[in-house]
């Protein structure tokens, strides 16, 4: 691997975590390409290369990962869990949600709150991740 294309994974990497750890808060392009020190258009271009989907695709599978841990253990409203990470309209939350996972939030509480057969956490964990790659 060459120094420039170690350099620019390091930036991608800055503003991926960046996202991660404020995603409830709203985030811009413009902000996360100066984190990574690079143009708006170079910076979705070059994410896009590096981790397979746009920021804004990314951002959003974050927000529903973080809401499906809510729905599961916590007794919070589905209303009150969209505006807790980060979304900022129900509709798209539950659009989004249901995109990603496959069925709406509700369904989703539902679901997995039922007794479930004796599966180790980790095997549970990676088959229930959402991913962009269907």
């Amino acid at each position: 691997m060459s120094r420039a294309t170690e350099e620019t994974n390091r930036a991608m990497l800055r503003a991926r975590d960046a996202m991660d750890r404020a995603y409830a808060d709203p985030l811009d392009i413009p902000a996360l390409a100066k984190i990574a020190y690079v143009s708006e258009a170079h910076f979705i271009r070059t994410f896009r290369a590096t981790f397979g989907e746009t920021p804004h695709r990314y951002l959003q599978r974050r927000r529903v990962e973080r809401a499906m841990d809510l729905l599961l253990n916590t007794a919070q409203g589905v209303t009150d869990i969209c505006y807790a990470v980060g979304f900022s309209s129900l509709g798209t939350f539950s659009r989004t949600f249901r995109q990603i996972v496959g069925e709406s939030p509700t369904d989703f509480r539902k679901r997995r709150t039922a007794p479930a057969a004796l599966v180790p956490s980790c095997f549970t964990k990676a088959w229930t991740r959402p991913s962009s790659f269907g």
